[in-house]
């Protein structure tokens, strides 16, 4: 395991219970935590996307913040939903966060996942083309986002324009080296992480996935880890990618973590995202230190990724949350040989 990040989906709720009363809560408290856990020694802050949800959703700005605000933690989505992109748009947003962070951004996109509302990117202005279903369409605003990201031109100059032109075709501006290699795809089946390592993007993996074969989550994921990884090897790209899965895990270390945490479920769940698809829920890691290691060592998929994203309750505060991540970054990660 070469890197330990956390995933934070940016709830909050007006209830005297929580921590995040409000949406400039969640995302203030949000670039506190990245800056705590940069401190830490943690590798990453990643940040989920909902729409119509009392959760973070627009993530550019909080991306930008966040890469002003530090120097060396890698800086990431997971995942943000391509149906509602506008592709073009994206690059430019996406290139300058990524030039605010000196080269940070680490960004997970796919084709989104169950919502709040029914078929809520028509809402953004988007529908799917003749013969497409939403899944469709979000794959070909992936493909159109990472292709523009190449940094070619491909826009025909105005003869007369306010400003000098470069010669030939123009690219989208900023452009920015490197922010390419730095796409992951949130797969939830072997067949879409094919499709992205074809591709030549990264993976991630959630704690969630289609249930192809009834095996266990974590040796269903594994192997979809293999199958990405084979298909990558095979399409002739030149680089090695990396692979993300993330998890719920809480060593139980003092009095508040037994309270929140000591009840856990251990063992993965089924469920159906929709009519037809069944999936499979991973389960959640709690447990003392000593123990949390032995669970953890037999988890196929966090030995065949090289990056670990610890799933935070961002409810309970930067100061609590800062708390887990350093207890399983002091407790538990050297012995999964994190650096």
């Amino acid at each position: 395991m070469k890197n330990i990040g956390f995933l934070s989906f940016g709830h909050w709720t007006p209830s005297p219970q929580s921590g995040t009363r409000s949406a400039g809560d969640t995302l203030l408290q949000s670039i506190d935590l990245a800056v705590a856990a940069e401190e830490l020694g943690a590798d990453g802050a990643y940040f989920r996307v909902h729409h119509f949800a009392r959760q973070l959703a627009s993530p550019f700005p909080l991306l930008a913040a966040v890469g002003a605000r530090t120097s060396k933690i890698e800086i990431g989505t997971g995942v943000i939903d391509m149906r509602y992109e506008n592709p073009l748009y994206m690059v430019e947003d996406a290139s300058a966060a990524d030039l605010i962070s000196k080269g940070r951004l680490q960004l997970g996109i796919s084709r989104g996942s169950p919502e709040q509302v029914i078929e809520g990117w028509r809402h953004f202005g988007y529908q799917p083309n003749e013969g497409e279903s939403d899944a469709d369409m979000g794959r070909r605003h992936a493909q159109v986002f990472f292709e523009a990201l190449k940094g070619e031109g491909f826009a025909k100059p105005n003869p007369n324009p306010m400003f000098p032109n470069p010669p030939g075709l123009l690219r989208l501006e900023p452009y920015s080296e490197g922010l390419r290699d730095r796409i992951w795809w949130g797969a939830g089946s072997n067949a879409t992480a094919v499709w992205a390592a074809k591709l030549g993007m990264n993976l991630q993996s959630s704690t969630l996935k289609d249930d192809e074969t009834g095996e266990a989550f974590h040796i269903q994921q594994a192997k979809q880890i293999r199958a990405y990884r084979e298909a990558f090897a095979e399409a002739g790209h030149s680089r090695t990618p990396r692979v993300s899965v993330s998890r719920s895990i809480f060593a139980l270390t003092d009095e508040r973590d037994f309270a929140y945490f000591g009840r856990s479920k251990d063992q993965d769940s089924i469920g159906y995202l929709d009519a037809n698809t069944r999936a499979i829920f991973g389960r959640s890691y709690a447990a003392e230190p000593d123990r949390l290691i032995e669970e953890l060592r037999k988890d196929e998929a966090i030995a065949e990724a090289d990056t670990l994203l610890l799933t935070v309750p961002n409810q309970l505060g930067v100061d609590y949350n800062a708390h887990v991540i350093e207890s399983i970054l002091k407790h538990v990660a050297p012995a999964l040989g994190w650096r």
